[in-house]
């Protein structure tokens, strides 16, 4: 009898805690970068709106290494009960193209919402003799293989926005790779080297006190901080869009039900002006959107970085 009671009371409750409303317990949010970085400020700053509409504490959880493959892979091994999520930038399509990942981004996840974007824009010195893009490529098919453009890094996203640009235009210039972005951009100020893609807010001081040459951005329009500064359409360049992004993601298997409401809140948030101004000063635009939306961009991303790698013989560090 007191077995048959026991049981009866463990069956109500696995019964009461299948129907806990979800979030019954903390979210955690992996981010895959040190704090500090744009993934971690956009993190902190949804974290607690979440977690006021969720009534329920959001943790923001810091997995760096291996430029984010580490935490992307500690994410996409969690449980699929909406308890974990990512938050993560650009390096989650460009990292796979790289070299193999310990995860699938397509397989592994499911998308969430698009976050935020920002800018890359198409730099050179001003002692370059080029004033807008067309002269700058005509430029460097004079002189194949005698120019030079800096990056932050091997294999980030503004040494293979230019990888893309080259691969589109037939331009032979060499990628001189940098650790960071404040060596690269100085060496371009100093006349180093003689290009460079870089972030809008990044690079935007030096354009405007001269020191830099904005040719172009390569977003599909101009860009508010820069309207005078065609697109790469519009400079006569291949109609190329690239830029770097935020993005959320659960693991696969995460209930649709709360990856849905999950999309819902972060749509909303995006839209008030406190997170917006958070966004300006970064430099980055909100984005929000479906699901279905970002799942199409990882997989347009993936096959298009995959494609830049292979045709530039690009090596991972």
């Amino acid at each position: 009898m007191k077995r048959t009671a026991a049981l009866i009371l463990a069956l109500v409750a696995t019964a009461g805690a299948a129907q806990d409303p979800w979030p019954s317990r903390p979210v955690h949010i992996i981010v895959p970068y040190t704090p500090g970085t744009g993934a971690d400020i956009l993190a902190r700053v949804l974290g607690p709106k979440l977690g006021e509409r969720w009534k329920a504490a959001v943790v923001t959880d810091n997995k760096a290494g291996a430029t984010g493959n580490i935490g992307a892979d500690a994410a996409a091994k969690s449980s699929p009960d909406g308890y974990t999520l990512l938050l993560t930038a650009t390096s989650f399509t460009t990292n796979p193209a790289l070299k193999p990942a310990p995860f699938d981004p397509v397989k592994d996840f499911a998308p969430i919402a698009l976050l935020a974007t920002g800018g890359l824009g198409v730099y050179i010195n001003p002692q370059v003799p080029a004033k807008n893009m067309r002269e700058f490529i005509t430029l460097v098919k004079s002189q194949p293989g005698k120019l030079y453009y800096s990056s932050p890094g091997n294999g980030g996203p503004q040494h293979l926005a230019m990888e893309l640009l080259k691969l589109e235009t037939g331009m032979d210039i060499v990628h001189v790779p940098y650790k960071g972005a404040a060596g690269a951009i100085s060496d371009l100020v100093g006349g180093h080297v003689q290009a460079m893609v870089s972030a809008l807010q990044t690079v935007a001081p030096h354009v405007q006190n001269g020191r830099l040459r904005m040719l172009a951005v390569m977003s599909a329009k101009r860009a508010e901080a820069f309207p005078e500064v065609p697109t790469l359409e519009q400079a006569g360049a291949p109609d190329l869009e690239v830029e770097t992004w935020y993005a959320m993601f659960a693991p696969a298997g995460t209930p649709a039900a709360i990856v849905t409401r999950v999309n819902r809140d972060v749509n909303e948030l995006l839209k008030e002006s406190d997170v917006r101004d958070v966004l300006a000063r970064q430099g980055l635009d909100p984005a929000g959107g479906t699901p279905e939306v970002l799942g199409q961009r990882v997989q347009r991303e993936l096959a298009n970085w995959t494609r830049v790698v292979k045709a530039a013989g690009i090596k991972a560090d």
